[in-house]
């Protein structure tokens, strides 16, 4: 049996949820069948799976121990310590500018030095995180950048500003911008274009037509020419929509994919250029808030990457 006693990054979340956290080899249905033998209980007694905890409720967990899962402290064997730009930090959340070729996440080569496990580290030497002592929280990415891709990440650092930021991402009420440098001159200064969009998992690629069809999500992405020269354009880009890969394949559908990007452009194409990864950064993100939120002191607040050098590989 174990016991828990509900903190803040806990509470307001379902019990089932909080269940499926704190013993993470548990499957799903296993335990509701605990939940219906009374094998979990809060503050002595049986409770539904959709309770809410609040700060203070005990929860028992009569179940063995092979269920448990310690958290894990890999962070905190990285190869170097907290590399990290921050562009913007408070008691809820962080803004990191991800350099281009970072991967956000562990990805399948096993790499450690992830954008999450700096944050972790960086986290844990402020004394801010410690996975002994937390329960069902991690600090958290609420927003994913392409590996290749450099630019903005939210981090929640506690549970109540990530349910926040997860709707703020969810029901686009932060504002994203992108620089990046497209091939070619684009036939108008700006526009806005629509077209839909269908995601091959298993090529991690996707695929754009015109007209709608099923199986393809309409996507819109606005731009505008901010220099130009004579084989490369300067873009700044706002997405509308915001589907898997949608400005580096949208472009390329138009016949002006971004530089460096060999996925949806050529090699024959990026002759000459300088480019290890994309010509893509998420440089610049604007909060759009109600005025009752729990993060409103953030409405309105712009914040951006300022040293982005698309410019001067501009031809």
């Amino acid at each position: 049996m174990r016991s828990f006693i509900i903190k803040e990054n806990d509470a307001d979340q379902r019990l089932d949820k909080f269940v499926l956290k704190v013993a993470a080899n548990l499957s799903p249905s296993l335990m509701y069948k605990y939940l219906r033998k009374k094998a979990i209980k809060v503050n002595g007694k049986r409770a539904e799976g959709n309770a809410r905890l609040q700060v203070g409720d005990l929860v028992e967990l009569y179940i063995n121990d092979e269920f448990f899962k310690e958290k894990s402290d890999d962070f905190r064997a990285i190869s170097y310590r907290p590399a990290l730009s921050i562009v913007y930090e408070d008691e809820n959340l962080m803004l990191v500018d991800k350099k281009a070729g970072v991967p956000v996440h562990a990805d399948d080569h096993g790499t450690r030095d992830t954008l999450i496990n700096h944050v972790l580290l960086y986290l844990y030497e402020k004394g801010e995180y410690d996975p002994k002592e937390a329960q069902s929280f991690t600090p958290a990415l609420c927003n994913r950048l392409d590996r290749n891709t450099g630019g903005i990440v939210i981090v929640a650092k506690n549970a109540a500003a990530g349910r926040a930021l997860y709707e703020i991402v969810k029901y686009r009420q932060v504002e994203k911008r992108y620089l990046t440098l497209a091939l070619g001159k684009l036939p108008k200064k700006e526009a806005t274009l629509k077209a839909y969009l269908k995601k091959d998992s298993k090529e991690n690629k996707v695929r754009i037509i015109n007209e709608p069809r099923e199986g393809f999500k309409e996507i819109i992405t606005r731009y505008r020419v901010l220099k130009e020269g004579e084989k490369t354009s300067l873009l700044e880009i706002e997405l509308i929509t915001g589907r898997t890969h949608q400005i580096r394949a949208h472009l390329a559908h138009i016949g002006h994919p971004v530089a460096g990007d060999l996925k949806y452009g050529t090699a024959a194409e990026n002759r000459g250029l300088p480019f290890r990864h994309q010509a893509l950064y998420a440089y610049s993100l604007e909060f759009k808030l109600p005025r009752e939120h729990f993060l409103s002191y953030l409405n309105g607040r712009r914040f951006r990457v300022k040293n982005v050098y698309f410019e001067e590989f501009l031809q």
